[in-house]
């Protein structure tokens, strides 16, 4: 409980107005090359305002083949002089609109992002679980484990079609440990500014 209200904090930092937060402006020299960098851009491409055509499976894990398609909208930012950011996204759904913030960090140490979701739906409770991964020739591959309906589940990820004025992301589950994989939901990203 105690890292769900310190996420949190972080997350109503982030979204507070810029001139809300006084804290220092210089980090140490020494933090600043600590560890492997070499991620730390991997998501500078999505910064900005982006409106999004998302495609979500019904039915998850069953063999449907049933999808739903909506739009959407992304604003996202750096934090932390690069080393986190936060996308505040709004999901126009049949059922109706709703929002939620994705919030990721770097991690020097390992080298890797880790992402976590807060659903506006139920916004006080549990985070899911933070998928963990980084990019390589272009492509992000995020993965964790998981819950669907009390069974466990492996999540993957995926960034692709990454360019200037688009982006590709694509959610899967596993129920067999990762031998094999069902796209679930397909988001198409297109710059707006």
């Amino acid at each position: 409980m105690r890292r769900h209200h310190t996420l949190l904090a972080c997350l109503l930092l982030a979204v507070a107005p810029a001139g809300a937060v006084h804290a220092s402006q210089d980090t140490p020299k020494s933090a600043e090359g600590a560890g492997n960098l070499a991620g730390l851009h991997d998501f500078d491409f999505l910064v900005g305002d982006w409106k999004v055509r998302h495609r979500k499976l019904k039915a998850r894990l069953v063999g449907s083949r049933d999808w739903t398609e909506f739009d959407g909208t992304l604003s996202m930012r750096k934090l932390m002089d690069g080393r986190a950011n936060v996308g505040d996204n709004l999901f126009n759904t049949p059922d109706g609109p709703y929002r939620g913030i994705g919030f990721r960090a770097y991690d020097p140490k390992t080298g890797q992002w880790a992402s976590w979701w807060l659903d506006g739906r139920n916004p006080f409770g549990a985070l899911d679980p933070a998928i963990k991964g980084g990019f390589k020739d272009g492509i992000g591959t995020f993965e964790a484990v998981d819950t669907l309906q009390g069974k466990p589940i492996r999540m993957r990820v995926t960034w692709s079609r990454i360019t200037a004025e688009t982006a590709r992301w694509e959610q899967a589950f596993s129920a067999d440990g990762g031998k094999t994989w069902e796209v679930n939901w397909v988001s198409d990203f297109q710059r707006v500014r």
